[in-house]
């Protein structure tokens, strides 16, 4: 009942209204209008285009104006698609573009407090690590902004807990492999460390499964898919040591590796290539390619700069958060009842106490991982790494990713 607790404490900060301000924040001036045309089209589509902006739909009453601007491609279309769920549920409105990010923001915070617990084998920080998560700033942000960041989050971070299931499940089928002292204690045992197999890794299955769907949300799930791989050999390893193997990384190499690596890459590339099916025309190889090719030269060419662009090094102590949004009602308008007006803003800005104890911890985590050799440590290590784009928008992108670490 705790993680279902702290979960609808998430919902209910996620969802109080949600559908304000009532107008495209930040970048959801491309997703939404793109979910739109997915779910009417199949495809993303120029703005506005007749076939998706009917006058019938845009005299809808929860339908707001959108400008005329221009979209383009650039990310795979899954993160869109999630957008699209919630506009088929709620119309093309505020609401209905960030229902979704919103309720996987909830059902994040959920997760983490079931692998905080399965990871600390404590239902206390489990609860508390999802508690911190649901107060955070910047996650609510996310999670009340119909952007692509928070959905890549969500699938790694389930993919983090299925590899954390799978972690234990192989652990005790090598201990029940070892022999039993007469005192009913286990006992490493060379022979078995090296030979005994642990079978069939559905979890890790359903890893590659999220880790595909993080990365056809955003190229930039494909880190995590790298260092997740990473992470499951040094676990597979580890196992092979303690129970007792003489040579634990050829052990892998023999016994494990067809159900440790093997398994993630196909899962993760078909169901890469699955979340084109929706929008495949014939001769659909071509234009997948062309499609690939024209996100790549996105985001390898953008080099804007803009006032919002921080250092790296300085997204740890939040030295310059992000404004998404900002306007100013006239004085007797949308609730406003001072003569200055009433300015408003939507800020991508971590819990700072929360943030700052965090780089502490950190520290204190690589001493437990480097010296005590704690796995746990490492593993929340592992979770977070993250390649830099040479986007200036890569910066606050990339906070999402320590708001999860942290």
């Amino acid at each position: 009942m705790g993680p279902v607790i702290v979960a609808v404490l998430a919902g209910a900060i996620r969802f109080w209204h949600l559908g304000r301000p009532r107008t495209v924040v930040f970048d959801e001036t491309y997703y939404a209008k793109d979910a739109w045309s997915l779910l009417r089209l199949g495809y993303e589509s120029t703005w506005p285009d007749r076939k998706i902006a009917d006058p019938q739909i845009l005299a809808d009453p929860r339908v707001i104006p959108l400008a005329d601007t221009g979209s383009f491609v650039a990310h795979p279309p899954t993160g869109k698609w999630v957008i699209a769920l919630g506009e088929s549920m709620f119309g093309l409105s505020p609401f209905g573009w960030r229902f979704m990010t919103a309720a996987l923001g909830t059902l994040s915070v959920l997760m983490l407090c079931r692998t905080g617990r399965r990871l600390f084998r404590s239902t206390l920080l489990g609860c508390l690590a999802g508690a911190l998560m649901a107060m955070d700033g910047l996650h609510v942000v996310m999670s009340r902004t119909a952007l692509l960041d928070l959905v890549v989050m969500s699938f790694a971070l389930a993919a983090f807990g299925c590899l954390l299931i799978d972690r234990d499940r192989a652990r005790a089928r090598l201990a029940a492999a070892l022999p039993v002292d007469e005192d009913g204690r286990v006992r490493p045992d060379g022979h078995t460390g090296d030979h005994a197999r642990t079978g069939l890794r559905p979890w890790r299955l359903a890893a590659g499964l999220f880790l595909g769907l993080a990365a056809s949300n955003k190229w930039n799930g494909l880190y995590f898919f790298a260092s997740f791989v990473i992470l499951t050999l040094l676990w597979d390893v580890g196992a092979r040591r303690v129970a007792g193997a003489r040579r634990p990384y050829r052990a892998v190499l023999r016994k494990d590796l067809n159900w440790s690596v093997l398994p993630l890459v196909p899962v993760a590339v078909v169901t890469y290539l699955a979340t084109w099916t929706w929008s495949w025309i014939p001769a659909s190889l071509r234009s997948l390619w062309h499609y690939e090719y024209g996100v790549y030269q996105f985001n390898v060419g953008l080099h804007t700069p803009h006032k919002w662009h921080p250092n790296p090094w300085s997204w740890l102590v939040l030295s310059r958060p992000v404004l998404l949004h900002y306007e100013s009602p006239k004085p007797g308008t949308d609730g406003c009842h001072t003569t200055a007006g009433c300015p408003q803003t939507v800020l991508a800005l971590g819990t700072p106490l929360l943030w700052w104890s965090a780089c502490c911890a950190l520290v204190y985590l690589l001493y437990r991982w480097a010296l005590r050799r704690d796995w746990r440590a490492g593993a929340i290590y592992f979770f977070p790494i993250y390649t830099g784009q040479t986007s200036p928008y890569a910066d606050w992108r990339a906070r999402m990713w320590l708001d999860t670490w942290i």
